[in-house]
Protein backbone atom coordinates (compact mmCIF):
# COMPACT_ATOMS: atom_id res chain seq x y z
CA UNK A 1 0.00 0.00 0.00
CA UNK A 2 0.66 3.79 -0.81
CA UNK A 3 -0.04 6.60 0.75
CA UNK A 4 -0.05 10.30 -0.29
CA UNK A 5 -1.02 12.96 2.46
CA UNK A 6 -1.12 16.67 1.69
CA UNK A 7 -1.57 19.41 4.29
CA UNK A 8 -0.77 22.95 4.64
CA UNK A 9 -4.49 24.01 3.20
CA UNK A 10 -6.60 26.59 4.50
CA UNK A 11 -7.89 30.76 4.24
CA UNK A 12 -6.04 33.42 3.23
CA UNK A 13 -5.78 36.98 2.13
CA UNK A 14 -5.33 38.15 -1.37
CA UNK A 15 -1.80 38.51 -1.62
CA UNK A 16 -1.15 36.26 0.96
CA UNK A 17 1.07 32.88 0.88
CA UNK A 18 0.29 29.48 2.05
CA UNK A 19 2.84 26.59 2.19
CA UNK A 20 1.54 23.04 1.18
CA UNK A 21 3.33 19.74 2.19
CA UNK A 22 3.11 16.10 0.61
CA UNK A 23 4.31 12.71 2.17
CA UNK A 24 4.33 9.88 0.25
CA UNK A 25 4.65 6.62 2.49
CA UNK A 26 4.28 3.26 2.13
CA UNK A 27 5.39 -0.09 0.45
CA UNK A 28 6.65 2.27 -2.55
CA UNK A 29 9.80 1.44 -4.11
CA UNK A 30 10.99 4.19 -6.53
CA UNK A 31 9.06 8.14 -7.45
CA UNK A 32 9.89 9.57 -10.84
CA UNK A 33 7.81 13.03 -10.59
CA UNK A 34 5.86 14.32 -7.52
CA UNK A 35 3.36 17.08 -8.74
CA UNK A 36 0.31 19.10 -7.29
CA UNK A 37 -2.92 19.38 -9.05
CA UNK A 38 -5.91 21.51 -8.44
CA UNK A 39 -9.83 21.73 -8.87
CA UNK A 40 -12.16 24.11 -8.64
CA UNK A 41 -15.54 24.49 -8.40
CA UNK A 42 -17.35 23.57 -11.80
CA UNK A 43 -13.61 22.55 -13.01
CA UNK A 44 -11.61 20.15 -14.35
CA UNK A 45 -8.65 19.21 -12.60
CA UNK A 46 -5.14 21.18 -13.82
CA UNK A 47 -1.41 21.09 -13.20
CA UNK A 48 -0.37 23.61 -11.45
CA UNK A 49 3.19 22.73 -10.56
CA UNK A 50 5.49 19.20 -11.48
CA UNK A 51 9.07 18.41 -10.12
CA UNK A 52 11.14 15.54 -12.06
CA UNK A 53 13.27 13.33 -9.37
CA UNK A 54 16.69 14.98 -10.96
CA UNK A 55 14.85 18.14 -10.24
CA UNK A 56 13.59 20.11 -13.46
CA UNK A 57 10.23 21.98 -13.10
CA UNK A 58 7.37 22.56 -14.49
CA UNK A 59 4.54 25.22 -14.10
CA UNK A 60 1.05 26.41 -15.28
CA UNK A 61 1.66 29.70 -17.02
CA UNK A 62 -1.25 30.69 -14.20
CA UNK A 63 1.26 30.30 -11.35
CA UNK A 64 4.78 30.63 -12.78
CA UNK A 65 6.46 33.65 -11.27
CA UNK A 66 4.33 33.22 -7.75
CA UNK A 67 4.31 29.23 -6.67
CA UNK A 68 7.81 27.08 -6.19
CA UNK A 69 7.44 23.57 -5.85
CA UNK A 70 10.66 21.65 -4.44
CA UNK A 71 10.86 17.97 -3.04
CA UNK A 72 13.19 15.34 -0.65
CA UNK A 73 13.94 12.81 -2.13
CA UNK A 74 15.30 10.94 0.92
CA UNK A 75 12.10 11.57 2.40
CA UNK A 76 9.79 11.32 -0.31
CA UNK A 77 8.26 14.43 0.40
CA UNK A 78 7.12 17.34 -1.92
CA UNK A 79 5.96 21.29 -1.07
CA UNK A 80 4.63 24.10 -2.70
CA UNK A 81 4.95 27.63 -1.97
CA UNK A 82 2.27 30.05 -2.60
CA UNK A 83 2.56 33.32 -2.66
CA UNK A 84 0.46 36.77 -4.32
CA UNK A 85 -2.43 34.23 -4.21
CA UNK A 86 -5.16 35.59 -5.84
CA UNK A 87 -8.74 34.50 -5.55
CA UNK A 88 -8.26 32.12 -9.02
CA UNK A 89 -5.86 30.29 -6.66
CA UNK A 90 -9.00 28.86 -4.82
CA UNK A 91 -9.81 25.09 -5.37
CA UNK A 92 -8.52 21.85 -3.92
CA UNK A 93 -5.17 20.92 -4.38
CA UNK A 94 -3.94 17.11 -4.81
CA UNK A 95 -0.54 15.86 -4.35
CA UNK A 96 0.63 13.26 -6.99
CA UNK A 97 3.41 10.92 -6.93
CA UNK A 98 4.25 8.77 -10.52
CA UNK A 99 6.18 5.71 -8.51
CA UNK A 100 5.74 1.97 -8.00
CA UNK A 101 6.05 -0.56 -5.44
CA UNK A 102 8.78 -3.32 -5.90
CA UNK A 103 7.03 -5.48 -8.61
CA UNK A 104 4.42 -3.33 -9.34
CA UNK A 105 4.30 -1.39 -12.61
CA UNK A 106 4.37 2.34 -12.41
CA UNK A 107 1.56 4.35 -11.59
CA UNK A 108 -0.05 7.64 -10.02
CA UNK A 109 -0.92 7.95 -6.64
CA UNK A 110 -3.05 10.98 -5.20
CA UNK A 111 -3.63 12.30 -2.07
CA UNK A 112 -6.92 13.36 -0.76
CA UNK A 113 -6.60 16.82 -1.74
CA UNK A 114 -6.55 19.99 0.82
CA UNK A 115 -8.74 23.43 0.38
CA UNK A 116 -7.33 26.47 -0.42
CA UNK A 117 -9.15 29.37 -0.34
CA UNK A 118 -8.12 32.71 -1.05
CA UNK A 119 -10.76 35.16 -0.47
CA UNK A 120 -11.22 38.87 1.76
Amino acid sequence: QVHVVESGGGLVQPGGSLRLSCAASGSIFSINAMGWYRQAPGKQRELVAIIASSGPTTYAASVKGRFTISRDNAKNTTSLQMNSLKPEDTGVYYCNVYGRSRGSPWRDYWGQGTQVTVSS
